[in-house]
């Protein structure tokens, strides 16, 4: 058990690793949570900072998913008999550090980065398939929360394709996780999904609105 602690606390605070506030300031000498959305995540910086901070910061989010669920998750690997199960605890503690950031007052970015870099250790197709309906939903909508959640909805239908009907291999650790991750990336939207009732939400290519989320 204190293996398990040991790896909940080192995934939540590589998770927890600013990376959004931390390009802002060294860039720009801004905090990202007080400019564009208010939201500390790529796609923010992306609309602050422009495509390469935005870039690097997606990418270095998803990272830090990866780095938790593949590496760090290991440190149990010849003690425990479900390792499935270690690696999303790992991957989970790293989405809540990303959410919820010790270092920056708890608030943090939505999660999505993160939880993709963990599925990528995961479940790989899995992510390949989401990422799809990601760029599908965004050509089409041109708004990044509804392709996020959509991309999110995708994995629970995606992995319960390959479960019940295609009858492949899925644990069902990583089955209920991907209820349990879609849920949790529909809460951190709440704010976008409000702006979207509202016919408020920004979209690609336009003029951004004041709100925050």
């Amino acid at each position: 058990m204190l293996s398990v602690a040991v790896i909940v606390v080192l995934s939540y605070l590589i998770g927890s690793f600013p990376t959004s506030i931390i390009v802002g300031k060294i860039l720009k000498g801004i905090d990202i949570r007080e400019h564009g959305s208010g939201n500390a995540g790529g796609t923010n910086v992306f609309r602050v900072l422009g495509a390469g901070p935005g870039i690097f910061v997606m990418l270095f989010d998803a990272l830090k998913g990866f780095i938790a669920t593949f590496w760090v998750s290991r440190i149990v690997i010849d003690s425990m008999p479900d390792i499935g199960m270690i690696m999303i605890v790992a991957g989970v503690s790293a989405m809540l550090g990303h959410i919820w950031t010790i270092f920056a007052r708890f608030r943090g970015g939505k999660g999505v980065g993160t939880a993709a870099g963990m599925l990528a250790a995961l479940f790989p197709t899995a992510l390949l398939i989401c990422l799809a309906v990601f760029f599908v939903v965004l050509l089409m909508s041109r708004i990044v929360s509804i392709s996020s959640m959509a991309a999110a909805i995708t994995l629970p239908i995606t992995l319960s394709v390959f479960r019940y009907v295609l009858h492949m291999p899925v644990q069902t650790s990583l089955y209920v996780f991907s209820f349990i991750a879609a849920a949790l990336i529909i809460y951190t939207h709440r704010s976008n999904i409000k702006r979207l009732m509202n016919g408020t939400e920004n979209k690609i290519g336009k003029k951004k609105s004041s709100s925050r989320s």
